[in-house]
């Protein structure tokens, strides 16, 4: 009797016993997390955490709140908590068997600061149980937090350059026209002292004179007669225009010992130019005349079913066909500007001379920063409304690394010409160079047509961690962020041919070389990077210790 009433006792004992015991520290084995080791990405630290708990170990009536915290060396960031329940417990949480256990899935997401890139992610339990509470230790379950795309490679971005407009030869033209009567080729004086043709004459004379400033290339004489009376009548007429008009010219040059070409032409009815003043008018009927032209195109029947429009045939006799019996005269030449020694010199001696053109142009003619510097301040100084010396000197201080002098001159731009694309684009790179992402997308949306427009879109996309698009937006562009945006990629190969093609390749360009490195295991690649960057910039190599990218690479960066 005793034994029988011994046995459920124990089992009772047990019981009560087993239910005080508190849950207890669980293995890092039961976690895994993606990544495996956290990352920043577009100034954020993602990661997905994936956990169990194991067999007849969550009570059933035990409320358990995981929480991911990220700590580091002075400080920590705790993620979104998420919440479990046991067996007996009403509630809307997930609930987890005490027989078989259960696994999970949650999502954190910190924002990232420097001090992160060491750093270790744990996860911590809190414990309620019948009105109590207590904390199950802590379990480390990654580290953190490779931080490469916030290498700031936008430092070293090319800044967009305001182009100047100058053209050392500039094709002119000059026209005047020597009008006929109908059904007549000879010139008539009136027409000899025409304005018209005297500034004509005037302008030929002055351009074969000044040889420095002007190129004579030739004479064209392109002659006409009326689409009205018979084709042959007018192609006499018009070949008879265009070769008095050529005796004319040749005369005139001859007196004024000018030798160029003269090129002659002649058209025997102009219908062409008759649609032309017709569209132009307001006569009456002019839709109707104008649809004739479009169904026909044998000339006499055109003329015969405009000549059927009776009501306004007297108009185009009087006011349109006139116009057509003409020798239209063109002489073609070329303005020729300064020099590149002339703006150079002139620029040293008489800078006030020079139009505001050429003396942006006078910049692009040295390599000397400091010389480019001198010219552009003289172009604010001598043109304070033009906004391009504004930006080309903000472009040379952003070459220079001095962001704040180089953002005061790209604001100083902005204030002349709010919308022009290479302003825009030279803020934008000031945003991002400052962390501001929003403000730099608004910045860049006004960008298109700048030269370096895609290099700041690309480095945009890194920041918002479009990987793919910024590959695509540098295109062939050698720069550290192009080369940062193929890293961030995963295409280490077309990284180090980027990386190796970079014109004056600086601490950086190693420090993503030895990257490179690290990401392929090639352990020399790292060495040899590394002590590239121990020469160029101490601080940035002393970065290395604590990057997680060189987790494996300790004595190639020591």
């Amino acid at each position: 009797m005793i034994k029988k009433l011994y046995l459920p006792l124990v089992a009772l004992i047990v019981l009560a016993l087993s239910s005080c015991k508190k849950m207890g520290e669980l293995s890092p084995d039961y976690f895994t997390t993606d990544p495996e080791v956290l990352e920043a990405v577009a100034g954020k630290v993602p990661v997905t955490i994936t956990g169990k708990f194991p067999e007849k170990y969550f009570k059933k009536n035990a409320i358990v709140e995981v929480t991911p915290v990220l700590r580091w060396d002075g400080g920590e960031a705790k993620g979104q908590p998420a919440t479990f329940q046991g067996e007996k417990v009403e509630g809307n949480d997930q609930t987890i068997s005490y027989k078989a256990g259960g696994t999970y899935t949650m999502k954190a997401v910190f924002d990232y600061v420097p001090e992160m890139a060491k750093s270790e992610l744990y996860l911590d339990f809190k414990v309620t149980y019948k009105k109590k509470q207590y904390t199950i230790p802590s379990v480390k379950i990654a580290d953190g937090v490779i931080a490469t795309s916030e290498l700031p490679t936008v430092n070293s971005a090319n800044a967009a350059y305001s182009a100047d407009a100058y053209e050392r030869i500039i094709k002119q033209a000059k026209q005047a026209q020597i009008m006929f009567l109908i059904q007549q080729a000879n010139i008539r004086a009136s027409e000899l002292k025409s304005d018209s043709l005297k500034a004509f004459n005037k302008q030929v004379v002055n351009v074969a004179n000044d040889t420095k400033n002007y190129k004579l290339n030739n004479i064209e004489i392109s002659a006409y007669a009326s689409p009205d009376g018979g084709f042959e009548l007018n192609d006499k007429l018009a070949a008879n225009r265009q070769n008095n008009t050529e005796k004319y010219i040749n005369k005139e040059l001859k007196k004024g010992e000018i030798e160029t070409q003269v090129d002659t032409k002649y058209t025997a009815q102009d219908w062409e130019g008759f649609q032309e003043l017709v569209s132009k008018s307001n006569i009456q009927d002019k839709d109707l005349i104008l649809r004739v032209l479009s169904m026909y195109s044998d000339p006499e029947q055109r003329e015969t079913e405009i000549k059927n429009i009776s009501s306004v045939y007297k108009t185009l006799a009087d006011e349109i066909l006139p116009q057509l019996r003409r020798a239209r005269l063109t002489v073609n030449y070329d303005v020729i500007g300064r020099s590149d020694e002339e703006i150079n010199a002139t620029f040293d001696s008489h800078p006030d001379s020079l139009k505001v053109d050429e003396l942006l142009y006078a910049a692009t003619l040295t390599n000397d920063n400091a010389r480019k510097e001198a010219i552009y301040k003289k172009t604010v100084e001598l043109y304070p409304n033009d906004y391009r010396a504004y930006n080309d000197l903000g472009m040379l201080a952003y070459a220079a690394g001095d962001r704040e002098a180089a953002e005061n001159y790209f604001k100083q731009a902005a204030r002349k010409n709010a919308n022009a694309p290479e302003v825009n684009t030279n803020l934008g790179l000031c945003a991002l160079a400052k962390g501001n992402v929003a403000e730099a997308e608004t910045y860049l949306s006004k960008s298109s047509g700048a030269d370096t427009a895609n290099e700041a879109l690309g480095n945009l996309y890194i920041k918002q961690g479009q990987y793919d698009r910024a590959v695509e937006a540098f295109g062939d562009t050698k720069s550290n962020s192009a080369a940062l945006a193929q890293i961030l990629a995963k295409d280490y190969n077309k990284a180090k041919s980027t990386l190796t093609a970079v014109k004056n390749p600086d601490a950086y360009t190693n420090y993503l070389m030895a990257i490179v490195g690290a990401r392929t295991n090639n352990a020399d690649l790292v060495k040899s990077s590394m002590n590239k960057v121990k020469q160029q910039d101490a601080t940035l190599a002393a970065k290395a210790v604590n990057d997680r990218e060189f987790a494996k690479y300790a004595n190639e960066i020591q």
